[in-house]
């Protein structure tokens, strides 16, 4: 504790054992955010913590309130809202089943709550109530999905979590109309509408945190199948330093970013991380001094000093059309969020060969596989040996837990699968299949593995020329080239994720 400039008792920050549940029951979470004050107890003692001094009067009426004397001192705005959040998401608890008769629940609760704080539960209706709870406890447990899905005798609740889905509580199974319909008054989507798939956009906020809800609704045997997937707009940025690159690849792959044009892609399967490393890439680029352009579908995460722009299909805003006027801003950079189709690859191309640096992805599964798909989509060999300075193919693999993971021999069939014969015996890690209370199962978060094809004079001849694809690798392994697995095995060793993880995620050794 130190003075404040004001004279009064003031706090760095505010330790997560002064926050007491009992202090804010009787509380709402509106009226502490509007006045900037916490309560919080310190060895038993009852302290109102607050940024401004001037909020004295909403001092007295929350020591009114709880009917304790209390002491008052100041703490920085973001650690005041900070703490309002945890101590608030912590009230919000796990998500349970509303308790509902099935006469209650078949209209449709028709809160709109795409600005709401979902810490306020202000709604009243009982689903409303759940579909906050759910939304919170993923939050909370950083998921990346959300699953309700629908069957004869269940409605099953899942949470995608580092990659993989666990089961939550489920709701009543008579409870799925007034779920999907509370969710679809979220999005914006047409609630009568049964029969078709349909795909909307909700808004929501937890504590100072806005997250984008994409919602997903298709027709099944047994009702409608709802996948939320929750994108966390002010999400916490990562620099290269992050992601996992090995020294070696991380110092090959900057030197890419230092080119004056060209074409960089990222490729793996959907949710392997290719935006996010496309982010820290931009992230290292002198955005004071450039101007760097990107057209995505979504806008996931909100960048400084960077001109980001959403695809509208509907409206004719395209990836293709969108790229053609962001050429005509004088632009220095480029990222395009996805190649989908060959108008957008020729136009990239082009943009690339008459002095710009685009980045984009591609859904490949490795890094030479790139090539190819471009040459098939109709983008002639010539002009991609050009243009295409280089190729970073990713997968996500778990985290093993430091706090539980246990030693294990390779063995021989392992040591195979990840081609390397001479690594068997060797002591590596494996999950402890309990885990502990600082995991999931034995694991905790994710790391990627990766692969960097640089396009030498000696690829890109080969890329002219046409090579077959397993010539083209094995000319950029003389090249320095090193596969996936290889970088899978290196963590394997360093125990930072197992066998099991790096064979579910990038599979054996190619030959």
């Amino acid at each position: 504790m130190s003075p404040a400039p004001s004279g009064l008792p003031f706090l760095e920050r505010i330790e997560e054992d002064w926050l007491e549940l009992g202090l804010i029951e009787s509380v709402p979470v509106d009226w502490v955010r509007r006045n900037g004050l916490v309560p919080l107890c310190r060895d038993g003692q009852l302290i109102i913590a607050g940024a401004d001094a001037s909020a004295m009067q909403a001092f007295e009426d929350l020591s009114l309130l709880l009917g304790r004397e209390a002491v008052w001192m100041t703490a920085p705005a973001e650690e005041i809202q900070r703490a309002i959040d945890r101590i608030y998401f912590r009230r919000a608890g796990v998500a349970t089943p509303p308790v509902e008769t099935p006469g209650g629940s078949e209209g449709p609760v028709a809160v709109d709550v795409r600005s709401d704080d979902l810490l306020s539960s202000a709604a009243d209706a009982p689903v409303a109530h759940y579909v906050n709870s759910i939304l919170i406890e993923a939050v909370k447990r950083g998921a990346s999905d959300i699953h309700i899905e629908p069957f004869a005798q269940s409605l099953v609740v899942r949470f995608r979590i580092d990659g993989l889905l666990y089961a939550q509580p489920s709701p009543p199974r008579h409870l799925e109309h007034a779920l999907s319909a509370r969710l679809k008054v979220m999005a914006r989507l047409d609630l009568a509408e049964k029969r078709l798939p349909q795909d909307g956009v909700a808004r929501v906020r937890v504590g100072t945190r806005e997250i984008d809800v994409r919602v997903s609704s298709v027709p099944v045997a047994e009702g409608e199948r709802i996948v939320l997937r929750l994108l966390h707009r002010e999400s916490t940025r990562y620099s290269l330093n992050d992601l996992g690159l090995s020294d070696r690849l991380l110092e090959r792959f900057r030197a890419i970013l230092r080119e004056p044009h060209g074409i960089v892609l990222v490729t793996g399967p959907t949710g392997s991380g290719k935006t996010t490393t496309l982010y820290a890439a931009l992230l290292e680029l002198d955005t004071a001094h450039l101007n760097v352009l990107t057209i995505e579908d979504p806008i996931e995460y909100q960048l400084q000093n960077i001109g980001q722009i959403q695809v509208h299909p509907k409206i004719g805003l395209t990836f293709a059309r969108g790229l053609r006027h962001i050429l005509r801003q004088d632009p220095d950079v480029v990222l395009v969020g996805e190649t989908r189709d060959l108008e957008t690859a020729e136009i990239m191309v082009r943009a690339s060969l008459t002095g710009h640096l685009v980045f984009t992805t591609l859904h490949t599964n490795d890094a030479v596989g790139a090539v190819t798909r471009l040459v098939d989509m109709g983008i002639p060999s010539y002009l991609l040996a050009a243009a295409v300075r280089a190729v970073l193919a990713q997968r996500l693999v778990r985290r093993l837990c430091p706090h539980c993971r246990k030693p294990a021999v390779l063995s021989g069939e392992d040591a195979a699968l990840l081609g390397n014969s001479r690594l068997v015996g060797r002591t590596v890690w494996e999950a402890h299949v309990e885990g502990c209370r600082h995991c999931l199962g034995g694991y905790k978060g994710r790391t990627g593995i990766h692969e960097l094809l640089v396009v030498s004079p000696v690829v890109a001849e080969a890329v002219r020329a046409d090579v077959p694809v397993m010539e083209l690798r094995h000319l950029a392994a003389a090249e320095g080239f090193r596969e996936m697995s290889e970088d899978g095995t290196d963590k394997i060793l360093a125990g930072l994720t197992t066998v099991a993880e790096v064979l579910r995620s990038a599979g054996a050794h190619k030959e």
